[in-house]
């Protein structure tokens, strides 16, 4: 049976595609990211597609191509349209799917609706990726906290770059959250990489 994972972070810039590639060469997965904003020549889907190295994987083209780096709602009002959550449909595939979302939980998508929705909307399992900084804690805990005050399905949090137990132990005691694994800081970032990083991984 084919498992579709949403992978969220707990803020922007902290290596989600980095690690969805992760998942998805560890998968064989196909990939998708509804919402691209901005960097259109150098998008997410070009970057997964670049750093895969299996013949399996899939990537469906995103519903929203937007062409400035700003948050979606903003984005998308310069270029003249409005995200509607009704417009995003789940790729169809017996495969596996690793959906990706753009910044953090609460980034807005038009004036009502946030990523938050989105995931609602998509009733997808999340996959949160946390990275440790003065302050995580406290954003990995009100990400949490949200997605279950949302009865959202959490799968597991990712921990991605360097390494800090204290943090990574108080946020797992706390929230009881499965960890699904560590990935160190890659010091290339290219297909073999990616293969290596996910030994580092266990979703099952």
């Amino acid at each position: 049976m084919a498992n579709n994972y949403f992978v969220t972070g707990i803020g922007t810039g902290i290596g989600k595609t980095i690690v969805s590639a992760i998942i998805t060469e560890k998968l064989n997965a196909d990939y998708w990211k509804p919402i691209q904003s901005g960097d259109l020549e150098q998008s997410d889907s070009l970057a997964i597609e670049r750093l895969i190295s299996n013949d399996k994987t899939k990537i469906h083209p995103e519903t929203y191509r937007l062409n400035n780096p700003l948050s979606p709602h903003l984005s998308a009002k310069i270029d003249g349209i409005e995200i509607k959550l009704n417009q995003f449909i789940l790729p169809e595939t017996q495969n596996n799917l690793i959906v990706e979302g753009a910044g953090g939980l609460m980034v807005p998508l038009n004036n009502k609706e946030l990523i938050l929705d989105l995931i609602k909307y998509l009733n997808l399992e999340v996959i949160l990726i946390s990275q440790n900084y003065l302050g995580s804690i406290n954003h990995t805990l009100l990400t949490l906290n949200t997605l279950k005050q949302h009865n959202i399905s959490i799968k597991g949090i990712i921990f991605n770059g360097e390494a800090n137990s204290e943090s990574e132990s108080y946020i797992l005691n706390y929230t009881g959250i499965s960890l699904l694994g560590n990935i160190p800081v890659l010091k290339a970032l290219d297909k073999t990489s990616i293969v290596e990083a996910g030994k580092n991984i266990n979703l099952f």
